[in-house]
Parts: structure tokens; C-alpha cells; sequence
């Protein structure tokens, strides 16, 4: 297993927000941006973990040829653009829009004069000049929750065949996912197993392995891509 953690990196942003940046693909980030960050896995090639200034915002910026997942975790956020303009996320909700070949613009505001905190991971479209579009999750509280990737049979989540599952646990019980896979840890404290090998997680810890076991300590909460 290979673990980075949040705090191991420095502290950027842009406009209304502080972030860190765990995930920043050589595919689309240059050699110097992605030097003491991770490499994706499929077509997954970004994460941040940000925290919204209070009453700050991204400012409105457009996307193309792109997924952005939005996964909110603490506070709430405005969401307004070109989909689903006004549309709330409140702590555990999840948006995901879908940029395609016509591509959107969006802006996500913090109403509060606290700050907040969401998770935003980008996936690469595998096929090109696509519609937009927009869904939107409430993970279930325990087990797992897909809200990207599948096949095209289905209609619930965007197509891709890189799958990002909310994962929840309560305290003292155990899930494994099979597969290599990338968890990001949103909440809680875990062990992940792989093989005879063991590992303590918390709360911003990025953890790369095949066939993980998790094992919750506490309530937790992770990220999983596949």
C-alpha cells in the first residue's frame, strides 16, 4: 500500500478557497504540479480537498471535456451555472456534472460566514463531444453508494468504466472492496489491510492498494475509485 496524507502537502487555492491538492495526473498537469501529489488511476485524474473561505466562492469558471465531482462534507454550498443553477449541497450531499463537448460553466458559493469543506475529484471522459450534464446523490448512512461510473445499460450514475463509490462504516465493522482502487478518507479512522500488511488511516490520508479490507475504528467515511 502507498499513503499520502493532506498534510504533507502545502496549502494553495484560488479566489474564495484554500485547498490541497492530493491528486494532480501527469496526463494533464505538468511535471513540476505533480511532483509531491499522487497519479490517478483510470481515468480519474484530480482531487482536492478545499475549504471555503465564509461567503467565499469559486467565482464563475467554465469546464469542458471533463467530470467534476463535487462530494461535500462539512457546511453547504450554493450551487449556481449553466446546470442546475441554484441547486443547495448540504454536508454529505453529492454533485456530479458531466461537462462533455458543450461543456458548462459553474460557480459554488459558501452562504455561511463559516467555513465549509468539499472534496472535488475529476474524471476524464471516455468518449469525447458529449452532452452536458448534472446528477445529484444523498449517500445511503452505511455501506456503499456508487455515484460515478458504469455501463451504459444503466442510467443512474455517468457512464465511464472508472467507478467512484461514497463508502460509510460504522464503528467495529469491516467491507472489501475488491480491486486496485485509490480510498481517500473523509471521516473517521480505519485500518486498511492488504495481505499481512496493516495500516492506520484518518481523516485526509490517500491510500493506493489491490484488494483492501477496511476496518472502521470509528464511524468513517472514505472515497473509493476503482
Amino acid at each position: 500500500m502507498q499513503r499520502l496524507s493532506r498534510d504533507s502537502l502545502p496549502l494553495g487555492g484560488f479566489a474564495g478557497l484554500r485547498e490541497h491538492r492530493l491528486v494532480t495526473d501527469r496526463r494533464i498537469f505538468s511535471r513540476q504540479e505533480s511532483s509531491a501529489t499522487a497519479d490517478g488511476l483510470g481515468n480519474f485524474v484530480y482531487l482536492a480537498d478545499a475549504q471555503f473561505n465564509p461567503l467565499g466562492e469559486t467565482g464563475m469558471h467554465p469546464h469542458k471535456e471533463i467530470d467534476v465531482i463535487s462530494v461535500m462534507i462539512d457546511g453547504r454550498v450554493n450551487h449556481a451555472g449553466s446546470l442546475e443553477h441554484g441547486k443547495r449541497l448540504e454536508a454529505g450531499d453529492v454533485q456530479v456534472q458531466r461537462a462533455g463537448g458543450e461543456g458548462f460553466s459553474h460557480n459554488e458559493i459558501n452562504p455561511d460566514e463559516t467555513k465549509n469543506r468539499m472534496i472535488q475529484l475529476w474524471v476524464l471522459p471516455e468518449e469525447k463531444s458529449q452532452a452536458a450534464g448534472y446528477k445529484y446523490y444523498t449517500p445511503k448512512p452505511v455501506g456503499l453508494t456508487r455515484i460515478y461510473g458504469g455501463d451504459r445499460t444503466q442510467s443512474e450514475t455517468f457512464d465511464s468504466s472508472t467507478k467512484i463509490d461514497i463508502l460509510r462504516l460504522e464503528a467495529n465493522t469491516s467491507i472489501k472492496p475488491p480491486s486496485e482502487s485509490l480510498s481517500y478518507v473523509t471521516s473517521g479512522q480505519a485500518h486498511f489491510i492488504e495481505g499481512n500488511e496493516s495500516l492506520s488511516v484518518k481523516d485526509g490520508d490517500l491510500v493506493r492498494g489491490n484488494d483492501i479490507e477496511v476496518k472502521a475504528k470509528t464511524n468513517t467515511q472514505i472515497i473509493v475509485v476503482r
